[in-house]
């Protein structure tokens, strides 16, 4: 097909008049007319189109090309082994009206006979000859360009099969709209985000005001702001991978918290501006969308964020944006935010140092009168007793394989363990070393030392000292 042959996508505009129309029409019947004869299958009669011949066909031979489709179920292969078996073998009409089983499923009749018309005829197109009163438009009264006088009669079955095609059809329209609908909204959604981040440049390039930014960098001249992107990009690598991502959102304590602690305080959050800080798969970004919130602001330099991205799309949330890069070397979109909310504890709180970031995000973007979730987290440590445990990861260095290796006993005391420690190995009270309420602190608070007394409550070998936080909100 020619590209002056395809039809166009879109309606195209058409005059007052209806001259076109009818100059269109003609033409169509130009090219129905301009069909190649075609011969009977069964006598020596020439039909100028495809649809006379159908019609002769059932009217002088009682061959009813769509009942016959639908006794022998025909296919395409099965329709070109029948006409090239009625060409060789010239069998009467009437063996057609009989049985239901196909008596040419020989492959040799798949062999066409030369310049045979009925084979270019396309067996789909049947249904709408038949649907035109079987070739009474080719031949009878026209009255204005239209057929009149004949009266098309369908089989129950025909007529179902019909009502199926029409539902089909109607089905697979509503399923393109509905695509075509979802692939617009999307790219609306990409040329906004576009827009956004054109913007964010533009604003970059034209900020005036850095003696604000200045005096926050110094204030926090200890944080991690200081700190080189690159040498940060080893911790951030860590958070790119999905595994760590299901060890937290498998914690069921710490995930449900705060699912509960923002769902629960729905008034909170909405119609709020919330900051998720170092975001990961979006989850919190998620519960305060869910709770309410106007925008969120999600944060995170590691490659997971394209992965949130994602997520956030096919859960059809729409007012969550994203942030990729280090809070302390961006700009937000937005100038301040009503709350901040960050899973950013490491082992025994502080391991990880991102305390830094949240105070940073508290003192360059939180509102006067703003909310911080958690807002605050203590340290405890308590005297812990497992002979078993301490034998297998410590006295394991006294015989490997008959060889003495406890020269690596001291390396291995030099580090802590992340261990679930029972209870009943717990053998002193549990003393709270450091309490942080973090709408207050400093990039020092963790920089600290603390004199503590733990009481045992039983007779016992100390074997380890436990580490443990708590958070609140």
């Amino acid at each position: 097909m020619s590209d002056d042959e395809c039809p166009p996508l879109c309606e195209m505009e058409t005059g007052g008049d209806s001259n076109g129309e009818e100059e269109e029409a003609d033409e169509w019947e130009v090219a129905e007319e301009q069909n190649d004869p075609v011969r009977c299958l069964f006598c020596e009669q020439i039909s100028p189109t495809m649809t006379v011949a159908i019609r002769h066909a059932k009217e002088q031979h009682e061959f009813d090309l769509g009942e016959v489709r639908r006794r022998f179920h025909l296919d395409e292969y099965s329709y070109i082994k029948m006409i090239n078996y009625i060409r060789r073998e010239k069998p009467e009409p009437a063996v057609f009206r009989s049985g239901t089983s196909a008596f040419w499923t020989d492959d040799k009749y798949l062999k066409p006979v030369e310049n045979e018309t009925w084979l270019m005829f396309d067996l789909d197109e049947l249904d709408e000859i038949l649907l035109n009163g079987n070739g009474a438009g080719s031949g009878g009264a026209r009255e204005n360009g239209n057929d009149v006088g004949d009266t098309m009669t369908l089989t129950t079955d025909q007529y179902r099969k019909l009502q199926g095609i029409i539902n089909e059809l109607t089905a697979q329209l509503r399923e393109k709209e509905n695509l075509l609908q979802h692939a617009a909204s999307d790219i609306e959604k990409m040329k906004e985000s576009f827009r956004n981040l054109l913007e964010q440049q533009e604003q970059k390039k034209s900020k005036a005001p850095e003696e604000k930014i200045a005096q926050i960098r110094e204030e926090l001249k200890h944080c991690v702001s200081t700190v080189a992107v690159e040498d940060d990009q080893g911790y951030f690598n860590t958070y790119s991978h999905f595994g760590i991502h299901h060890d937290m959102l498998s914690d069921y304590v710490r995930t449900a918290s705060y699912r509960d602690a923002i769902l629960e305080n729905g008034e909170i959050f909405r119609d709020k501006t919330v900051l998720d800080l170092g975001c990961g798969t979006a989850i919190l970004s998620m519960f305060a969308a869910r709770a309410g919130a106007k925008d969120v602001i999600s944060v995170d330099q590691s490659d997971i964020i394209y992965q949130a991205m994602d997520i956030v799309r096919r859960n059809k949330i729409d007012n969550i944006k994203f942030v990729k890069g280090r809070l302390e070397d961006s700009e937000l979109p937005v100038e301040k935010v009503d709350i901040i909310v960050s899973e950013w504890m490491g082992y025994f709180l502080l391991f990880e140092g991102m305390m830094d970031s949240v105070i940073y995000a508290r003192k360059q973007y939180l509102k006067e009168g703003g909310f911080i979730l958690p807002n605050r987290c203590n340290i405890s440590l308590a005297g812990y007793g497992d002979l078993d445990r301490h034998k297998e990861f410590i006295g394991f260095w006294k015989d490997v394989y008959g060889f003495d290796m406890s020269c690596m006993k001291k390396e291995v005391l030099r580090e802590a363990t992340v261990e679930v420690c029972k209870p009943e190995h717990v053998i002193t009270n549990a003393n709270i070393i450091a309490n942080f309420d973090l709408m207050e602190v400093d990039v020092d608070c963790p920089n600290f030392s603390y004199d503590f007394e733990l009481t045992v409550k039983r007779d016992c070998t100390l074997t380890a000292l436990v580490g443990y936080f708590d958070t609140f909100f």
